[in-house]
């Protein structure tokens, strides 16, 4: 290489060097800086390199502008580990982490960490990488370095990574942070960190109690939010809120402090103060349109349907949330009365998450108005444009139609579906729930054994199959037996309990079906399972404490006719 050719190589890597600087924004490749963050970097510096180092790296450099991040990463992990340069393996190491190449990142970052020993930046990315390459102690190692240079460490990264490892593992890390707070007891990064892998342990009284006996963690934001959150988790919300609120005082621009407080409001259903805390925050922050959602779900849980209304139509404009702004504009316009708008707003939802709930909330709006023929049209539709959800749609329908008790027609929507589908076992189980409406037990039963025999271990098929012969047939056994089985999977399922109440009452065991059957009430207070309850005290003797149980569930649910039916079966009055 003459030396015109070499002056000008030099010149070019130096220039490459100044348009890939060491640190690039977050989601933007190396090589693409903004220009204010290019003109703010400083310089790095190399040292001298041989002409084949020299052509190696320009030829890096050049990859990277063509976008072939590969060839540059490679010449640059080659020539960190030939050259042991720190300014080399920093390049290396940006271009590896952008690209999330986890071995090249980690190579590079102890290349830089050992020839910069005085750079905490260099430190605080070896302790990282050997973090997630599960090596803790060798970053424990460099985390110190980085508390000595009294630099911001990591602590939080090394406790949360090591939250799917074994225990063994993070009892290692625990020891390791116990000697480190030995030398720095008032670290509120360390504090944190231990704190983090007690919480993680399942030891969320110690790490309360660490937090609120050292000074440190009463003032740094990490510490505060993580001893709210602890609060929070054993049910001592209230408490978290002071907390809170003495945070903010102390953090009065911090936006995770204020968030969290502004969350902790919303969860003790305090939703005027959580409207003003997310108002403050989204006049700080007038471009975060999460924010702006999130101030509009509140406003909608605080029954402020035209305030609501202001937030959703601004995220609409934003093009932001745009789905889920029409789909709760629907929900609002809807608590306002203007069904039309309503119909309006859950007809611009697309395709994604929020696509079914709106298609649902469009059909029982004019399933209510006596428009259901416009309503299965719209469904069908649907299904043609959004073939991924054609299984859904065709169940919305046919259960706005069996709602409305309208068995046949949501008999044929299903049928229609079974052609097209026909061993989906949501369509086959709605198939048999539509059979026992239309007394076609026969039915019922293959479909439901259909799906057993596919998953014997469908809680849901065997409760329904074994209330189904407990409640409309004389095979009470063979019921109770199925009724056993889906509360060995489900034991805890109110709908379950119920049914093996039932179970028992039919098979003349007063005791146990009262017990059962309370249990059920109490965890979901249904009009069915309140009529079970009713008529097992009826039987047992316990007339008053029956037409309690009725009225109350009444209360609810007025034109119940499983309760009106039960009452007049047993009574020979439609009331309690």
């Amino acid at each position: 290489m003459n030396r015109s050719f070499a002056l000008l190589a030099a010149l070019a890597f130096l220039g490459g060097c100044q348009s890939l600087s060491p640190s690039s924004p977050a989601g933007s490749p190396p090589g693409e800086d903004a220009g204010a963050t290019a003109a703010e970097s400083k310089p790095q510096v190399y040292g001298s390199f041989s002409e084949d180092t020299l052509y190696a790296l320009l030829t890096a450099e050049l990859a990277g502008q063509r976008n072939r991040f590969d060839i540059a990463l490679s010449n640059y992990v080659e020539q960190a580990n030939k050259t042991q340069d720190a300014g080399v393996a920093e390049r290396g190491f940006r271009i590896a982490e952008y690209l999330g190449a986890d071995q090249a990142a980690l190579d590079t970052a102890l290349i830089w960490a050992r020839n910069a020993p005085d750079n905490l930046d260099a430190q605080r990315a070896a302790a990282i990488q050997l973090a997630r390459a599960g090596r803790y102690d060798e970053s424990m190692t460099y985390m110190e370095r980085v508390l000595k240079g009294q630099g911001d460490t990591h602590f939080d990264f090394l406790a949360l990574s090591a939250a799917e490892t074994d225990a063994d593992t993070r009892a290692g890390l625990l020891q390791s942070f116990d000697r480190l707070l030995v030398k720095y007891p008032d670290n509120g990064q360390l504090l944190f960190g231990k704190a983090l892998l007690l919480q993680q342990d399942g030891h969320p009284d110690e790490a309360l109690k660490l937090l609120e006996e050292q000074p440190a963690a009463s003032h740094d934001v990490a510490p505060l939010l993580l001893r709210a959150r602890l609060l929070q988790s054993m049910q001592r919300g209230q408490e978290a809120l002071p907390l809170l609120e003495k945070g903010i005082k102390q953090h009065p621009d911090d936006k995770r402090l204020r968030l969290s407080y502004a969350r902790l409001l919303v969860e003790q259903d305090r939703l005027d103060d959580a409207k003003a805390e997310f108002t403050t925050l989204l006049q700080q922050a007038p471009d975060d349109d999460d924010l702006r959602f999130s101030l509009a779900l509140v406003c909608l849980e605080a029954k402020a349907w035209k305030e609501a209304i202001v937030y959703l139509e601004e995220l609409v404009e934003r093009r932001s949330h745009v789905d889920a702004a029409h789909l709760n504009l629907g929900r609002a316009y809807e608590q306002l009365g203007d069904t039309d708008s309503a119909l309006t707003e859950y007809g611009m939802v697309g395709a994604g998450n929020d696509y079914l709930p709106a298609q649902q909330r469009q059909a029982e709006l004019l399933f209510e108005r006596g428009r259901g023929a416009e309503a299965s049209t719209l469904l069908a539709k649907a299904r043609d444009s959004q073939p991924d959800v054609a299984i859904q749609l065709y169940l919305i329908e046919a259960e706005a139609l069996s709602n409305r008790e309208q068995y046949d027609a949501a008999w044929r929507v299903i049928q229609q579906a079974l052609e097209q589908f026909p061993d989906d076992l949501n369509l086959l189980y709605t198939r048999s729930m539509l059979a026992e409406k239309r007394d076609d037990l026969g039915q019922l039963e293959e479909d439901l054994r259909f799906i057993l025999d596919r998953e014997p271990d469908n809680a849901m098929a065997l409760n329904a199959l074994g209330y189904t012969l407990v409640d409309r047939t004389t095979r009470y056994a063979e019921g109770k037996a199925l009724i056993e089985q889906a509360y060995r999977l489900s034991p805890d399922d109110p709908a379950i309990l119920d049914s093996l109440g039932w179970a028992n009452y039919r098979q003349g065991n007063l005791g146990e079906a009262e017990r059962l059957l309370r249990q059920a009430v109490e965890r979901f207070p249904d009009p069915e399972v309140a009529a079970h309850l009713g008529e097992v005290l009826w039987a047992n003797g316990k007339q008053r404490e029956a037409r309690k149980v009725w009225a109350t569930a009444l209360q609810e649910q007025p034109d119940n006719s499983i309760l009106r039916n039960t009452l007049l079966r047993l009574t020979g009055s439609e009331k309690p």
